[in-house]
C-alpha cells in the first residue's frame, strides 16, 4: 500500500476531504467499494450509502448519464 501525504487548510473537514478523493477513485474504478471505505474508515455499507452525496453512482451511472434518462419517457 502506498502512503499519501496531503497538506490541508485547518477548515477543511478531513473526513470529507478522504470522502471526496475515495469517491474519485471509487467512480474512477481505480478503488473498490471495500478499498474506498477502508480508505474513510468506513464499513462497505457506509461507503455506498454516502458516496450518493459525492455525485458517484453505485450502478455505474454519472451525473450526464441520469440526466439523459430524466428526459425519456417510459410508457408501460
Amino acid at each position: 500500500m502506498k502512503t499519501l501525504t496531503i497538506k490541508i487548510p485547518e477548515e477543511v473537514e478531513l473526513q470529507k476531504a478522504k470522502m471526496i478523493i475515495a469517491a474519485s477513485l471509487f467512480e474512477q474504478g481505480i478503488l473498490s467499494s471495500g478499498q474506498a471505505a477502508e480508505l474513510v474508515g468506513k464499513t462497505r455499507r457506509q461507503f455506498l450509502e454516502e458516496v450518493g452525496k459525492y455525485g458517484v453512482s453505485v450502478f455505474g451511472e454519472n451525473a450526464e448519464d441520469l440526466k439523459k434518462i430524466g428526459n425519456i419517457d417510459i410508457e408501460v
